[in-house]
């Protein structure tokens, strides 16, 4: 624990002085900053969230609410995505992450009691299967069935760079994961079962999701945080060659009518914005700012209907409050049309997670 300008920061999770830090949720950092919700009225479906609990900092359905209901924004509903989170203790392997769906859906059916206001809270499940496994056939079956008819798709994180400062070596995933001949046998049984695939890999794999988009194009692709430009360690100081680069690939992405993409995640560590490090939190101008041209080019690339925006919530909160948040892409959008508006802010997420007007 140390303490910055008289506010404690709490951390966890530090793998090294070179890799990524988890930084824990600042609460008192983030009441140095609040400002009234821009179009309040506003629709908003949140494309990507997490609610998990140790050894991580807390972040369960009670902190979420929390953050909804103070943010100001209307929150319609909500996407839980893939965060390891209440796997059974117990069991086969491969059905362990099925205690993810029956969590997420426990959540889900606290939200749809209207006790916890009107946000109908993880109106779509996307949890963890691995794949290459052999029996993924099976926990796809047994995740569809826990899910309450909530059970969308899957995410298996593919993130790969050679630098140990970009990420955790824990976290480090096969070089060429998406292209193996197993995880594309197991990839295959996602159309079967009307399943999405979310991605979450790097600025420089993105041929590789587009690769797995020709080769599977009746399978939906959700690409995360708008398609990971790193701007930390090897890729420190080279952000507008990553940009240029990254943009390249987003636009060669954006061929496939099978993907879409998700604006968010901006807050975290990796792109090197270091938010995270300010004496006060940014406020809604400057994180628009900085966000503006990665958003801007998703959506000139893959058009509204295929871009959605997520909070990337607890992990985003390391650099924002979740209003906040909101705000800044409200900025972003600010000259943009209703209808274009509306589907960014709610109907693109609708519309690819199978989530039903409130």
């Amino acid at each position: 624990m140390r303490k910055r300008s008289g506010v404690v920061v709490l951390e966890a999770m530090r793998v090294s002085p070179t890799t990524q830090t988890y930084t824990a949720y600042r609460n008192e950092w983030l009441a140095l900053h609040q400002e009234d919700a821009i179009e309040p009225a506003l629709p908003i479906v949140d494309a990507h969230h997490h609610i998990w609990d140790a050894p991580r900092p807390r972040y369960m359905p009670e902190e979420f609410i929390a953050d909804i209901t103070n943010c100001g924004h209307s929150i319609a509903a909500t996407v839980y995505v893939d965060c390891r989170s209440m796997y059974r203790l117990g069991g086969p392997d491969h059905l362990k992450a099925v205690g993810e769906v029956e969590f997420a859906n426990g959540i889900a059916a606290m939200g749809a009691s209207g006790a916890y206001g009107a946000t109908r809270l993880c109106a779509a499940i996307v949890s963890h299967v691995d794949l290459c496994d052999p029996r993924a056939e099976e926990a796809l079956e047994a995740m569809v069935a826990a899910g309450g008819g909530r059970f969308r798709g899957i995410r298996q994180v593919s993130t790969w760079d050679p630098d140990p400062g970009v990420i955790a070596p824990s976290a480090v995933k096969p070089r060429d994961l998406l292209q193996q001949d197993d995880f594309r046998r197991g990839f295959a049984l996602l159309a079967k079962s009307g399943l999405s695939f979310d991605a979450f890999v790097y600025h420089h794999q993105l041929d590789d999701v587009a690769d797995l988009a020709a080769a599977f194009p009746d399978t939906r692709i959700i690409v995360n945080h708008v398609g990971g430009p790193i701007g930390i360690g090897r890729f420190q100081g080279r952000r507008d060659e990553v940009f240029r680069d990254w943009s390249h690939g987003v636009r060669r992405l954006s061929t496939h009518e099978n993907v879409c993409i998700k604006m968010g995640g901006m807050g975290m560590r990796m792109f090197g914005f270091g938010f995270e490090d300010l004496e006060t939190p940014p406020d809604s101008h400057r994180l628009a700012t900085a966000w503006r041209p990665y958003v801007e080019t998703c959506v000139a690339a893959f058009g509204a209907s295929r871009s959605m925006f997520e909070s990337n919530f607890p992990p985003d909160k390391g650099s924002c409050s979740y209003g906040t948040l909101w705000n800044a892409f409200k900025r972003i959008c600010a000259d943009v049309s209703a209808d274009d508006k509306a589907a960014l802010f709610a109907n693109t997420a609708r519309a690819h997670y199978k989530i039903a007007p409130n």
